[in-house]
Parts: structure tokens; C-alpha cells; sequence
């Protein structure tokens, strides 16, 4: 079972970012074309966003939420690669934001900003298997008390709010 889980969730990883990283190649040839021809890479944009990298990121995320919880992976590394999970949703969500924004009558988008857009998707996705494969130990040394202790953000409010 939770081999057939790892399959789906690293195949659906991989047509998620590789749609990521297809996006902002889609993106840059919005400014050369007529409103037709235009209107045909907003229907291939779309498409390509909403029936295969949208559904892929649905699958990796809950197929990675259903290992999280089967193979009890609560250690430090994987919540930081959480957090840069995180980060790639971030990215999907300005690439949908993008397509309903880009395919306006006047739409432009800098060569640069494809550049800039790909080198923080390819920089994300090396941080999570970079996280993945080698499974630092992370230590807390040097982190503040409340962020290493079970409650501990619960007492700093204590501490920082007032009497009544």
C-alpha cells in the first residue's frame, strides 16, 4: 500500500512541477501574438493548468498528506520540506493568477519574469529533494525556547499580552 502511495505521489509530483515549469515558457509568447492567435495559447494555457497541473497537485498533496500520517514522518526535516512544499503552492497560485490576468486585451510578460519564475520553481523543487533524499538532522540549537517546546507559542502570548 504504501508503495503504490509513494508511486502516485512522486508521478504526480513529477507532472505537477513539470507543468510549473512549462507555464512560464507558455506565459512570455502572450506579447507576440495577434488577439486570435492569443486567445488559442489562453485556451492551451488553461487546459494545460487546469486539467493536468491543477489535478497533478491535488494528487501529490494528498497522496504526500496520506504517507505523512502512514509512515508517522513528524520529524524536523519534513516539516521544513513542508514549508517549501508550501512554496510551490505558492507558485501555482501566482501561475493561476497569471492566466486570468496575462490574456487581457493589452497582456505582456517580461522575457526576465519567465526566467525569474523558472528559477524559483527549479530552486523549490531541488530544496524539497534535496530535503527528501538526504533527511538532514536538524537541530534546534539557537532557536528561541518557545520554538522548541510543545506550547511554547502559547506561553510567549502569555508573556507578551498584558494583565486585565
Amino acid at each position: 500500500m504504501i508503495t503504490w502511495l509513494k508511486v502516485v505521489h512522486v508521478l504526480a509530483l513529477m507532472v505537477w512541477c513539470a507543468g510549473l515549469l512549462a507555464l512560464p515558457g507558455l506565459f512570455v509568447h502572450r506579447s507576440r501574438l495577434s488577439d486570435i492567435a492569443a486567445a488559442e495559447l489562453h485556451r492551451l494555457t488553461r487546459t494545460l493548468f487546469i486539467k493536468i497541473t491543477s489535478p497533478a497537485a491535488f494528487v501529490a498533496v494528498v497522496a504526500g498528506t496520506w504517507l505523512l500520517f502512514l509512515r508517522e514522518a513528524f520529524t524536523a526535516w519534513m516539516m521544513l520540506k513542508l514549508v517549501v512544499v508550501g512554496m510551490l503552492v505558492v507558485i501555482h497560485i501566482r501561475s493561476g493568477y497569471l492566466i486570468l490576468n496575462l490574456f487581457d486585451a493589452h497582456g505582456h510578460y517580461a522575457a526576465w519574469r519567465r526566467w525569474i519564475m523558472t528559477t524559483a520553481t527549479l530552486a523549490t523543487i531541488t530544496g524539497i529533494l534535496t530535503l527528501v533524499l538526504a533527511k538532514p538532522e536538524l537541530s534546534p540549537n539557537g532557536l528561541p525556547t518557545w520554538l522548541t517546546q510543545p506550547g511554547g507559542l502559547q506561553s510567549l502570548v502569555e508573556t507578551i499580552r498584558p494583565t486585565p
